[in-house]
């Protein structure tokens, strides 16, 4: 698993077998790699958890690999060597499947940017409204002062008694 976005990129995980034995738990980790050998038939659980960061909205990558991949030739557990054509197919497909590892690592990397770059967009759109703002608040307070400097004071006086 990998957190992509929210908060301090950390969640804590907890995976249960069918019989609610905890197999593995975590706290506060931003990406971990898990991997067991199911023991026994049953639904196995499986929890992400963002219990200490309740304001935080978080975003979890999540993986799993269940059982090996099926033969690529279905008479490859043949006791003879594999032809030329057999081994190159062989080692295409393992290329691919780390050609897919790579992606999705890329793939994560980028949904890491875009949050971040989003994030910074609306902080900066904010900053410069506040900017805005006082510009339009100190200007105005400028043009006032300027015309009390520029206007006719009239006092008036009055006389008492004669």
């Amino acid at each position: 698993f990998q957190v992509i976005t929210g908060g301090h990129y950390d969640v804590d995980c907890r995976l249960e077998g069918p019989d609610g034995a905890v197999l593995y738990k975590e706290m506060k980790k931003q990406y971990d790699s898990f991997t067991f050998t199911a023991s026994r038939n049953g639904t196995y659980k499986f929890c992400f958890s963002n219990e200490f960061s309740t304001f935080t909205h978080k975003t979890v990558y999540f993986d799993f690999q269940v059982g090996e991949d099926p033969p690529l030739f279905p008479s490859e557990n043949r006791a003879t060597a594999l032809t030329q054509m057999e081994s190159a197919c062989v080692s295409i497909h393992e290329a691919l499947k780390s050609v897919i590892d790579y992606q999705t690592h890329f793939r994560l990397r980028e949904a890491q940017g875009r949050s971040r770059a989003e994030d910074l967009n609306t902080r900066v759109a904010y900053w410069s409204i506040g900017e805005a703002i006082i510009l339009l608040v100190v200007s105005i307070g400028q043009v006032f002062l300027l015309k009390s400097f520029f206007s006719d004071k009239r006092t008036t006086t009055t006389r008492v008694g004669s």
